[in-house]
């Protein structure tokens, strides 16, 4: 009995230091997992044109400015954004673009189009909740 014991133990450490290894692919690259920050804030919409990414787009691409807060130097730009209207639970996706000086830390500015998938753009103002994709996704 403590023979079998004793293995099963060492068999369950084994799994667990097999499992808490680092995912490497092709021998040398190792996956580093990201926790993935929810955000909350205030969704806006505006006029869009040259933003602080570099591009210019148009008011019917899924434009999202990002709050200068988390802008920075523009680590995050093109990355996609899942974003939902907490009052409907609509959910769109938009592509950092640009930054908006005039947000809240957790608030987003979209484009017309984008903003229309989640509300009406009488509404002016709606509360959302939102997060980084992976880098390198795209809804398509």
């Amino acid at each position: 009995m403590y023979r079998l014991t004793t293995v099963l133990i060492t068999l369950c450490a084994i799994t667990f230091t097999v499992l808490a290894a680092p995912i490497r692919l092709s021998g040398t690259a190792t996956v580093s997992l990201e926790k993935r920050v929810t955000h909350t804030g205030e969704g806006t919409w505006f006029e869009v044109g040259d933003g602080a990414c570099g591009n210019t787009d148009t008011d019917s691409d899924p434009v999202v400015a990002i709050s200068a807060q988390i802008y920075g130097s523009g680590g995050n730009c093109n990355q996609w954004i899942e974003i939902t209207n907490t009052d409907n639970g609509y959910t769109a996706y938009g592509q950092t673009r640009d930054e908006c000086e005039s947000c809240g830390s957790g608030s987003l500015d979209m484009s017309p189009s984008l903003f229309e998938k989640l509300s009406t753009l009488d509404t002016g103002e709606i509360p959302i909740s939102w997060h980084f994709m992976s880098k390198g996704w795209s809804p398509s």
